[in-house]
């Protein structure tokens, strides 16, 4: 699997970019499918429902199917690899865009924007790859610009190996 983290700290635009990034992939006949990582716990499905409760009685994996959508809940060990027990679910994927999951495999790429004002995490971390902002930054990393979706779409698929 071909994996590639868009990583930032909150409202740096991690998902307008991957939105920008699966229309660009998609224009150009690439299979793309993205993880949604949230660090914090919730409720996925909603209490009380039909589904929630075929998962509380134990039911493993757990789906929902409407006429054109479908949902699968699969439990998971807090240390555990999302991508051990989903990965069947993307093998027809030709790319995987990870929202956050800073420890997840795969290479990857921080969101920065200065008007937010936070320390970027590249500072912080020596496995960031690129940064991609429009602002000027300090940094001896690539710098790609947001602005240029295309551009960036490219550097995505040359560090994917798919270029």
């Amino acid at each position: 699997m071909r994996i590639i983290h868009i990583l930032g700290r909150q409202n740096n635009g991690k998902t307008r970019l991957i939105v920008d990034l699966v229309h660009e992939f998609m224009k150009r006949g690439i299979r793309v499918g993205t993880l949604k990582h949230s660090s914090h716990e919730h409720e996925l499905d909603r209490p009380g429902k039909d589904s929630h409760l075929h998962r509380k009685a134990g039911a493993c994996p757990a789906a929902i199917a409407t006429k054109d959508l479908m949902a699968v809940y699969i439990p998971k060990k807090p240390d555990e690899n999302p991508f051990d027990k989903i990965e069947s679910l993307f093998h027809h994927t030709d790319l995987i865009l990870v929202e956050g999951y800073l420890s997840g495999p795969g290479k990857k790429i921080e969101v920065w924007r200065k008007s937010v004002a936070s320390v970027p995490l590249f500072s912080e971390r020596k496995d960031i790859q690129a940064v991609i902002s429009d602002d000027d930054i300090e940094t001896t990393l690539p710098v790609w610009p947001r602005k240029n979706i295309v551009f960036v779409a490219d550097q995505i698929l040359k560090m994917a190996g798919m270029r």
